[in-house]
């Protein structure tokens, strides 16, 4: 049996190192229907959908900066349910930028339901077509 990587704290007492990293490598956000929900995030995100390709007819990981999203229709974790897996009620990340009246104005035209106006001169609350909530944060 291997022996577990030790180490001390400033007390003297040991404990186990941790072999999981802090990165995250992906957010996975459930969606009812995959095709709908990549039109729409490739819209928000002005990310061409030919770029966000379908995998195994429920996964859609999208090309971000940093940080993955995945688009999932989550059959393992409900997505077979008739109201598909529950959606995000609080917001689980930040998509930045550096325009924030600008991609608060953009939201706005493309119909997105808005979840909250501009709040503090730094973040805004949208709902993708599936409830989840999504915050817009300023960077900087």
């Amino acid at each position: 049996m291997d022996k577990q990587l030790q180490a001390e704290d400033a007390s003297g007492r040991t404990s186990p190192i941790s072999p999981i990293k802090n990165k995250v490598g992906s957010i996975f956000v459930p969606v009812r229907d995959i095709e709908k929900s990549r039109s729409w995030y490739c819209r928000v995100l002005g990310v061409n959908e030919d770029d966000c390709p379908i995998s195994h007819g429920h996964l859609c990981p999208l090309p971000m900066e940093g940080t993955g999203v995945v688009l999932d229709t989550m059959p393992k974790w409900g997505g077979g349910r008739p109201e598909g897996a529950p959606a995000i009620q609080t917001p689980a990340f930040m998509l930045m930028t550096n325009n924030l009246q600008g991609s608060y104005d953009y939201m706005k035209s493309l119909g997105v339901e808005l979840e909250t106006d501009i709040m503090h001169d730094h973040w805004f609350v949208v709902n993708d077509p599936d409830g989840n909530k999504l915050m817009i944060c300023r960077e900087g």
